[in-house]
């Protein structure tokens, strides 16, 4: 089978694909593919491989050969499932391959900000403890972990990860339900509980018309205003304008996005030109350590070799 690759450079330099390679008669692989190039590129493929390149209904009725697209993400939010679903079009995403990178990601900026590293950095490049009269510094707050609640929004794989972590730091963890829910699971509590109660939430919820702007005015003013939110899911579950105001206005404490609703902001973002020391922005980095990486080229092969077998694995078509 002829398969490419629409978008590998999404996935960064150093890894392995031979044995990806093994299992097709070709392999075609493309940094990126812009939005005038993708019908060309699969319109002789079996396979196609893609990590965000957006498959729509008029691009997958249009590629008559194509059986199997194979996600080298969790997300499907980019594919038109319906469309494969129709045209018997195989479609698997990948999991459990960066819940190590996230868990550590998340808890790098929460001690980040809970410890203030980044504020007592610049005062030290700023020459300000070689002035002080004593031998530390205390300008910034400095918190324990221990002493604080986690809320966990999302309790698949990650969410799971980022719990377990949390308890072994000392915190208590609440669990959210499903906002909305009629009724609250005796292991879960209710998310505007969470909101009241927690120190600190990190999101892992997925993206859909139930959770988009899940976090908006509303939930910023429900929050605790000492409370830190943690992003590391995606950008649309975040009202990007209202946490910016949030953060600007002390109704929460501080905040770490990795995503961004629009990704590359090539469109700008309000969280861009937030100017506070209370934010941590990062490029969607969260997953990507090398292993992470690796794990999910590794997964991308398991999940071909399988259809191949057809045996269905990670199967969402």
């Amino acid at each position: 089978m002829k398969a490419v690759f629409l978008d590998f450079g999404t996935m960064g330099a150093g890894l392995d694909l031979r044995e990806l390679e093994s299992l097709v008669s070709e392999l075609v692989i493309y940094e990126d593919s812009p939005d005038a190039t993708v019908a060309g590129r699969i319109g002789d493929a079996e396979i196609v491989f893609t990590n965000k390149i957006r498959l729509t209904r008029e691009l997958l009725e249009n590629a008559p050969k194509l059986k199997f697209i194979a996600l080298t993400a969790t997300g499907t939010d980019n594919i038109d499932t319906d469309c494969a679903k129709e045209h018997g079009i195989a479609v698997a995403n990948i999991r459990h391959y960066c819940t190590q990178s996230v868990v550590e990601h998340v808890f790098g900026v929460l001690l980040s900000l809970t410890h203030s590293l980044e504020r007592y950095h610049r005062s030290v490049r700023a020459g300000d403890w070689q002035r002080s009269t004593d031998f530390c510094m205390l300008h910034y707050p400095v918190k324990e972990l221990s002493a604080m609640t986690l809320g966990v929004v999302g309790y698949g794989a990650l969410g799971q990860g980022v719990a377990r972590i949390a308890r072994e730091f000392g915190m208590n963890v609440l669990v959210s339900a499903r906002p909305g829910a009629e009724t609250v699971p005796d292991d879960r509590v209710g998310f505007d509980r969470l909101l009241a109660e927690a120190d600190a939430i990190s999101l892992h919820c997925p993206l859909n018309d139930d959770t988009r702007s899940l976090f908006g005015a509303r939930e910023f003013e429900a929050m605790k205003r000492t409370a830190i939110l943690v992003n590391t899911a995606r950008g649309g579950l975040v009202d990007s304008q209202a946490l910016a105001d949030a953060l600007a206005s002390g109704e929460i404490a501080a905040a770490a996005v990795d995503v961004l609703p629009e990704e590359p902001p090539v469109g700008g973002d309000p969280l861009l030109d937030y100017e506070g020391d209370n934010l941590i922005v990062t490029p969607h980095i969260a997953w990507a350590t090398d292993e992470a990486r690796q794990n999910a080229i590794d997964e991308l092969a398991t999940n071909t070799r399988a259809f191949l077998d057809g045996i269905e694995r990670n199967r969402i078509v």
